[in-house]
């Protein structure tokens, strides 16, 4: 087989986090191709439609895309153009519903300190320390100072602590407890597992303003792919990359299930490490490193039904809904997602997402989507009937909704061959932070990983790692000035 010019990089998986280093990478170099194993690009980030209506996958809301802040930079940097609408519509952006109480999240630091002053008087204190400290974080997110060669600001060490043991220290009251838990739910973590530095700029980025797509997903997919093929970028769909080729201790370039060999001594690894280590050779990894990724816990699954309901009896909200359970100190136990969003042609789409471990789905573990039998479906139809009985409480009657489909963590397993079907992805867990830092330090020349495995789950965490990841390629001084100067430049173009 003659061997073609080699790459300047190539990219393992087509979601946010491979697409938005393809795209970086693009503007630099002439050669970079991305991988996909699935006939269209976009992985989480891509809907699909059911009854004429869009569903959302892995996109539901996204913070700081507000004029100058840092998702906003890093889309105009990248040339993504997005439709996007701020949600609110001057109400709350979030609305927590407790068995005793309720509590809605508003847009800006600045009204959540009013709003938890006046929710929570005897817990002043503590309020002042956490906003504070979410006052610091957002300026660090604002700086972009991640990517700056400059040394960060230094945070207090509580802040590298699980939440839940931060809150008790501040004394915290359960009730406060429990509306600033919510937040290390987005990313699939309990407050004891969640590191406070985690919880604070998922929160921060929020605050700073939040968003929904105008479109589907479908048309961010399409977004990113596109403006990626046209800086001139191989987007090589329908062909899984089967194997990451080594000579000696750097990388040599990937064979494509298809028997393609592509060179380049770059790859970066937009996908699970577990998915990247089957596709070394036996040996390249160190056994204890390698013991290390195979141990990684991931972050729990979803089980997510979508609801088609008439636009007039339920019309859209500007704000999500979470339905949440706690225990007697307030940490969480249990809780539901919802989100009610224009749908078209008079109806409307009532999303319900929950937790769902793996293990709740492993008798159908070795079947295949579209191919899982009778009772699978059953069971999905189950527990989405029984999400809609919930939902009634919220909502009033939902008579004339119709269940258009459920997904489970197989499905998700499937479609972007995380292993335990996780949108999240590893646990970025306290006990686990120093085994996903690893990942940055393989013994091999070339090798990267990207996206939420370099920093943090989230359209923000996601695009801050894959600009990270840039970074690491091309060193601290050439980033700085070919690419962190020009996130500063200009002003936002991206939204329509």
């Amino acid at each position: 087989m003659a061997t073609e010019q080699p790459f300047d990089a190539l990219i393992i998986g087509s979601g946010v986090g491979g697409l938005s280093v393809g795209i970086i990478l693009a503007r630099l170099y002439p050669r970079v191709a991305v991988i996909e194993r699935n006939t269209l690009p976009g992985g989480l980030m891509r809907s699909y439609t059911r009854d004429g209506v869009d569903c959302p996958v892995g996109v539901h809301y996204f913070g700081a895309f507000g004029e100058g802040q840092p998702l906003r930079r890093m889309f105009d940097f990248m040339g993504v153009e997005v439709a996007a609408e701020r949600m609110g519509g001057g109400g709350p952006i979030d609305r927590y519903l407790f068995d005793d109480f309720a509590f809605d999240l508003p847009e800006g630091i600045d009204a959540l300190a009013d709003a938890l002053e006046a929710a929570f008087p005897d817990d002043r204190r503590p309020i002042a320390a956490i906003i504070g400290n979410l006052r610091a974080v957002a300026d660090l997110q604002n700086s972009l100072s991640f990517l700056s060669s400059a040394m960060p600001p230094l945070f207090d060490m509580d802040l590298f602590s699980p939440l839940a043991v931060y809150l008790a220290k501040l004394n915290c009251s359960p009730r406060l407890r429990s509306v600033l838990c919510v937040a290390s739910r987005w990313m699939g973590l309990s407050e004891q597992d969640c590191p406070v530095i985690y919880h604070h700029l998922a929160l921060t980025s929020y605050l700073l303003s939040a968003w929904r797509l105008r479109g589907g997903g479908t048309d961010l997919a399409e977004a990113f792919s596109s403006r990626f093929t046209g800086l001139g970028g191989s987007l090589l769909c329908n062909d899984a990359a089967a194997a990451i080729l080594i000579d000696g201790r750097e990388v040599a370039g990937v064979r494509l299930a298809s028997g393609r060999v592509l060179r380049g001594t770059r790859v970066v690894a937009a996908v699970h490490p577990k998915t990247v280590l089957a596709m070394l050779p036996e040996g390249a990894v160190k056994p204890r490193q390698a013991r290390r990724i195979r141990g990684l816990v991931e972050t729990e699954g979803l089980f997510a039904a979508n609801v088609s309901v008439d636009a007039r009896t339920h019309p859209a909200l500007p704000h999500n809904i979470y339905r949440l359970q706690t225990d007697r100190e307030g940490w969480i136990s249990a809780g539901l997602f919802y989100q009610l969003r224009a749908g078209g042609e008079g109806r409307n789409l009532l999303m319900m997402i929950t937790r769902s471990p793996f293990s709740e789905w492993r008798r159908w573990e070795d079947t295949t989507t579209g191919r899982r039998g009778v009772e699978y479906e059953k069971e999905k139809i189950r527990r989405a009937e029984g999400m809609l009985g919930k939902a009634e409480e919220i909502f009033g009657s939902l008579a004339d909704g119709k269940i258009i489909d459920a997904y489970t963590p197989l499905t998700l397993r499937d479609w972007v061959n995380s292993p335990e079907g996780s949108p999240y992805g590893i646990m970025r867990s306290v006990g686990q932070l120093p085994a996903a830092a690893a990942l940055h330090r393989l013994p091999l020349d070339g090798l990267f990983f990207a996206g939420q495995n370099a920093l943090a789950p989230g359209i923000v965490g996601t695009v801050l790692g894959s600009f990270q990841t840039v970074r690491q390629i091309m060193g601290h001084e050439s980033f700085d000035r070919r690419v962190f100067a020009g996130l500063f430049a200009g002003k936002g173009k991206s939204s329509k």
